[in-house]
C-alpha cells in the first residue's frame, strides 16, 4: 500500500514537471503555440497509453496550456485521440522532429484531430526550448510580428473580457435601478408619514381648543 502511494506521488510529480515544461515551451515557441491553437480551441483530449513502463496519461489542450492528468477530465467519457506506443517511440518522436518517426505512433481518432496532434508532436521538443531561449535572451532588433494564431487568440481573449465587462455593467445598472426604485418608495412613504402626522396634530389642536372653549 505504501509503495503504491509513493508510486502515485512520484507520477504526480513527473506530470507536474512535464506540464510546467510544456507551458514554458508554449511561451517561448510561437510555432508550437500555432500548432496547439486549433487543439486548444476544440478542447481536444489526448490519451497517451505507454508501454515499458506501462502508464496512461491524459492531455487536455486549453487556452491555459496543456493540462496533464492520470484520469479523464470531468465531463468527458472518452478522449478525442488515443496514442498507443512504447515510451522510447514517444521520446524519439519528440526529440527527432521526424515525420516518419511520428507516423509510426499508433493513433486512433477523428482524422483531422489526429493530424493536428501529429503536427504538435513534430513541433514539440528540446530543440524548440533551446531555440526559444536563445531568441529570448539574444534580444534581437525588436519584437517579431505576431502569428495569425496569436492574433486570433488575442482577439478571442479581448472578446471574452469585453463580454465579462458588459455583464458586470448590466448587473450594476440593474442594481442601481433597484436602489433608485427603493429610494423613491422610501421618499414617498416619508412624505405620506409627514402629511399624516401634520394632519393628526392639527386635529388634536382643534380638539383641545374645542374642549377649552366649551
Amino acid at each position: 500500500m505504501k509503495r503504491s502511494t509513493l508510486s502515485h506521488s512520484f507520477s504526480n510529480i513527473v506530470l507536474m514537471f512535464t506540464e510546467s515544461a510544456l507551458t514554458l515551451l508554449l511561451r517561448l515557441d510561437p510555432e508550437l503555440r500555432k500548432a496547439a491553437y486549433p487543439l486548444a480551441k476544440q478542447g481536444t483530449v489526448v490519451a497517451l497509453r505507454l508501454y515499458l513502463p506501462h502508464a496512461e496519461i491524459f492531455a487536455t489542450f486549453s487556452t491555459k496550456g496543456v493540462l496533464l492528468d492520470a484520469q479523464l477530465p470531468v465531463g468527458r467519457s472518452e478522449p478525442d485521440v488515443v496514442i498507443n506506443a512504447y515510451s522510447i517511440q514517444v521520446i524519439n518522436a519528440i526529440t527527432t522532429h521526424d515525420s516518419e518517426t511520428t507516423e509510426k505512433l499508433q493513433m486512433r481518432g477523428e482524422s483531422v484531430q489526429v493530424q493536428l496532434v501529429k503536427q504538435f508532436i513534430m513541433q514539440l521538443g528540446v530543440a524548440s526550448l533551446i531555440q526559444g531561449l536563445v531568441k529570448k535572451f539574444k534580444g534581437g532588433k525588436g519584437k517579431s510580428k505576431p502569428t495569425e494564431a496569436e492574433t486570433e487568440e488575442k482577439k478571442e481573449n479581448y472578446k471574452l473580457r469585453i463580454k465579462e465587462q458588459q455583464t458586470q455593467i448590466n448587473t450594476l445598472t440593474m442594481k442601481n435601478r433597484e436602489l433608485e426604485t427603493t429610494t423613491k418608495e422610501l421618499q414617498s412613504k416619508q412624505k405620506t408619514l409627514i402629511i399624516v402626522t401634520i394632519a393628526a396634530l392639527i386635529i388634536m389642536i382643534i380638539a383641545i381648543t374645542a374642549l377649552l372653549i366649551s
